[in-house]
């Protein structure tokens, strides 16, 4: 497992909180769009990582603070590196071109819209 850069378990859960802006609901829904599957890199059984992770995220954002994981902080660190990098890339050239983009779907896989405020 990799090191959460000796942040605190509440830092994590504060960066994951505010970077995951959809709902379980609205990350359930997307998840089975085929503009969902239709990006990331594959994880070798014909879904994306990114698509594993939306599952993940689901999943914990229906427990409670109390009930999370080591496993579930160290997947919300892994996921608040992901849209930070991911984020910082700032999509295509083209803003027009965002609402359909593989740069936002692969960030909604990861449970951040970029349109969403």
């Amino acid at each position: 497992m990799a090191a959460k850069d000796h942040k605190s378990d509440d830092d994590i859960y504060t960066e994951f909180k505010k970077e995951v802006n959809m709902t379980a609901s609205e990350l359930e829904k997307w998840l089975k769009t085929d503009e969902s599957k239709s990006v990331g890199q594959d994880s070798g059984d014909g879904s994306s990582i990114g698509h594993h992770s939306g599952e993940k995220i689901v999943q914990i954002l229906h427990k409670k603070k109390a009930d999370l994981t080591e496993a579930d902080y160290a997947h919300m660190h892994k996921v608040h590196s992901y849209i930070s990098r991911h984020s910082a890339q700032g999509g295509p050239d083209d803003k027009s071109e965002t609402k359909t983009s593989p740069w936002r779907y692969s960030l909604m896989n990861w449970g951040h819209d970029p349109l969403k405020k």
